[in-house]
């Protein structure tokens, strides 16, 4: 398994766990009242704040474990890293076009907020998902 795509795992594990963190506590804090009513706006923030952080403390553990490992990249390197971020952006968008059609039809902050993030999340697991896919079968030949 080469450096890039150990970080690519490191990178969809953290933004899996971090957004089911996220939901289970808002959810958790509804207590049968309707969501956007639940305080969201600080466990949002931490949960964006702990992902980046998982994931610097994760690629610096991958490198401490691992630190005979070749860091070099290639052109496979490179195209896999381009193409999971094609596949990532998609979902950026339509989570940003969401947002903006729930903003003009004036629709609830928590619910905006968490559409944007969800957005997010989507294109990281996305991304991820795509680069560890074509890492395992291979790069597409069009």
């Amino acid at each position: 398994m080469t450096h890039e795509e150990k970080r690519a795992w490191v990178r969809l594990v953290v933004a899996v766990l971090g957004y089911g963190t996220y939901l289970a506590v808002v959810l958790g804090r509804s207590g049968g009242q309707p969501l956007p009513e639940v305080p969201y706006a600080t466990m949002l923030l931490i949960s964006i704040g702990a992902a980046i952080a998982a994931g610097v403390v994760g690629e610096t553990a991958l490198a401490a474990i691992t630190p005979s490992a070749s860091r070099a990249t290639d052109e496979r390197d490179r195209e896999i890293g381009r193409l999971g971020e094609h596949v990532g952006q998609a979902f950026l968008v339509i989570g940003a076009l969401a947002a903006m059609l729930m903003a003009m039809a004036g629709w609830d902050q928590f619910w905006i907020a968490n559409v944007i993030y969800l957005g997010f999340v989507l294109s990281a697991v996305a991304g991820g998902v795509a680069k560890v896919v074509v890492y395992r079968t291979g790069v597409p030949q069009w």
